[in-house]
C-alpha cells in the first residue's frame, strides 16, 4: 500500500462465498462437484465432437467452441475460489483481479453471441433448408466465428481496463468470491456512475440485442413448423430446436439477473448466488443438455468408453 493524495491498493482480499463451518463444507463440496462435473462433461463432449468424422457441420462446430468456453469460465473462478475456502489470506493481486474480470466477460460475451449464431444457424436449416450449404459454408461459420470472439475480446478489453484505471480508496475488500466489475466498483472513491451507464448499455448490446434476434429467428422457426405437413418432421425440427432454448433459457435467465440489475437492488448475497448459478451451474447443464438429448454425440461416446475398455 502507497499513500500519495489517496490509496493505492495493490492487492484485494475476496471476502468469499463460504465460511468454515460443516453446512458451508459440504456447500463448498457441492460446489467442486459442480465443477468437476463442468469440467469432465464439456471436456468430453469437445472431444467427442472434434474427433468425430461425423460431427463436421456447423452445428456441432459452434457446440465444440460453447464447451471449450464453458471450460474456461469454470477454471477462471472454482480453482482460486477453492484454495481461498482453506486459505487465511484470500488475497488477489490487482492483476489477477483483471485477468479474472477479463475472462469472466469474454467467455460470458463470447456465449451470448455464440448462441446467437447457433439460433441463426437453426434458422436456416429449418426455414432455408435448400440454401443451408451457401449461406452456412465453412467459410462463413469461420468468419462468424471470428466475429463472435473478437467482440467479446474487445468488449472484455474495454471494460478491464477502465475497471483498473479506477481508484480504489475506500477499501481492498471485495465482497465476492472472485473479482467482478460490480463488486470493485463499490471500492472506487471516484464517481463511477457515468461508467455504470455505459456497463449498463453494453449489457443490453450482449444481451438484450442477441436475445431479440435469438426469440425472431425461433418464431419464425415456430411459424414454419407448423405449417409442415409432415408430423415426424415437426417433431425433429423441435427435437433439434429445444436443446438450444433450454441452454439459451438458463444462460440468458441467469445473466440477465447478474448484470441488468440496477445497482439500487443489488445485495452481495444476491450476486453471489446468480454468480455461482451463471459462471460455475450453467457450464455444468450445457453438456449435459446436448449430449443426453442427442442420440449421435451419446452413441460416439459410448464407442469411445468402449475403446478405451478393451484397451485396459
Amino acid at each position: 500500500m502507497e499513500r500519495t493524495n489517496r490509496t493505492l491498493w495493490t492487492e484485494f482480499v475476496l471476502l468469499g462465498l463460504l465460511n468454515h463451518t460443516v453446512i458451508h463444507t459440504v456447500f463448498w463440496g457441492a460446489i467442486l462437484f459442480t465443477f468437476l462435473v463442468a469440467l469432465l462433461g464439456n471436456c468430453l463432449f469437445f472431444f467427442v465432437i472434434i474427433t468425430g468424422s461425423y460431427f463436421r457441420t456447423p452445428m456441432y462446430f459452434f457446440l465444440s467452441q460453447l464447451s471449450f468456453m464453458d471450460i474456461c469460465q469454470t477454471s477462471t473462478i472454482v480453482p482460486k475460489m477453492s484454495v481461498d475456502f482453506w486459505n487465511k489470506g484470500n488475497t488477489i493481486s490487482l492483476a489477477g483481479c483483471g485477468t479474472q474480470i477479463f475472462f469472466t466477460i469474454m467467455m460470458g460475451g463470447a456465449e451470448c453471441l455464440l448462441l446467437t449464431v447457433m439460433s441463426y444457424d437453426r434458422y436456416v436449416a429449418i426455414c432455408k433448408p435448400l440454401h443451408y450449404p451457401v449461406l452456412m459454408s465453412r467459410r462463413l461459420c469461420v468468419a462468424m466465428s471470428a466475429g463472435v470472439w473478437l467482440g467479446a475480446f474487445l468488449n472484455s478489453l474495454m471494460h478491464t481496463l477502465c475497471v483498473l484505471q479506477l481508484p480504489f480508496c475506500e477499501s481492498n475488500r471485495v465482497n465476492q468470491f472472485f473479482c467482478t466489475i460490480q463488486a470493485l466498483l463499490k471500492l472506487s472513491c471516484s464517481k463511477t456512475s457515468t461508467y455504470e451507464n455505459g456497463l449498463f448499455l453494453t449489457g443490453i448490446i450482449f444481451l438484450l440485442v442477441p436475445l431479440s434476434i435469438i426469440l425472431a429467428s425461433y418464431i419464425s422457426i415456430l411459424l414454419t413448423v407448423l405449417g409442415m405437413q409432415s408430423v415426424e418432421g415437426r417433431h425433429k425440427a423441435f427435437g433439434t430446436c429445444l436443446s438450444h432454448l433450454c441452454v439459451v433459457g438458463v444462460f440468458y435467465g441467469g445473466a440477465s439477473f447478474k448484470y441488468m440489475r440496477p445497482s439500487s437492488y443489488r445485495t452481495p448475497q444476491q450476486d453471489k448466488v446468480a454468480s455461482v448459478l451463471c459462471d460455475i451451474v450453467a457450464p455444468m447443464l450445457n453438456p449435459l443438455i446436448y449430449s443426453l438429448r442427442n442420440r449421435d454425440v451419446l452413441a460416439a461416446l459410448r464407442k469411445h468408453i468402449q475403446k478405451c475398455t478393451l484397451n485396459i
